[in-house]
């Protein structure tokens, strides 16, 4: 049987290598490229992102990448996004009281932390709910975040007749090193096929090599 195989989604956002090599030892057969057809094609997509939220919806418009994500949620095809590759899966992100739309795909701001030290950097134990793919092993692992914009608010409305399958798992951190210590933000998301995390499991050690391989292991 032959090994998954994923795009890093090259939109111009960095930390590109790292990914790349980190879901390779996952177990998969990485592309790094930013055509249309060869993201589309892929079984999985991971959307990296570093830096702030309006350079890189920028650079994912000039490869048209909102459609290969778009295109592919709707054909239920895996979207993995890191970081501020989460953070543009949302609806728009404000930074220095500039708002920048993003993908849409889920409703939320991405909005500046309320804590007293930003960025939020270094490991943090995050609040996994029950029944998550991603996080199976590692529920109780610490990941590594570094980040001064986070999603604080999850409104995304679902009702009783929505399948338990179509229900969004959302796992959630706070800033400071002891819960109810800090600011409180959505640290990944697992939503059917568009998955995404704020922290970077590249740079997670064991855990966040577990958390990837969970991933490939769902192409």
């Amino acid at each position: 049987m032959s090994a998954p195989s994923v795009v890093v989604l090259d939109y111009g956002s960095g930390n590109l290598r790292s990914a790349v090599r980190a879901v390779e030892r996952a177990g998969a057969e990485v592309t790094l490229t930013g055509d249309l057809d060869t993201a589309l094609e892929a079984d999985g997509l991971l959307v990296p992102g570093v830096g702030a939220f309006e350079a890189c919806m920028k650079g994912l418009r000039a490869i048209r990448g909102e459609r290969i994500i778009a295109r592919r949620l709707s054909g239920g095809r895996p979207v993995l996004g890191i970081c501020v590759g989460m953070q543009i899966l949302f609806d728009a992100g404000i930074e220095h009281g500039v708002a920048t739309q993003g993908c849409g795909e889920w409703p939320g701001v991405v909005e500046r932390l309320q804590a007293p030290i930003v960025p939020h950097m270094g490991w943090n134990t995050v609040d996994v709910p029950g029944d998550t793919r991603l996080f199976a092993g590692i529920e109780d692992e610490r990941f590594y975040f570094v980040h001064s914009y986070g999603v604080r608010d999850w409104r995304l409305v679902t009702n009783d007749r929505t399948p338990d399958s179509h229900q969004p798992r959302v796992t959630w951190a706070e800033t400071g090193s002891e819960p109810g210590t800090g600011d409180r933000f959505v640290a990944a998301v697992e939503n059917g096929p568009l998955c995404a995390t704020q922290f970077h499991p590249e740079k997670s050690g064991d855990a966040g090599a577990q958390l990837l391989r969970n991933w490939v292991q769902t192409l």
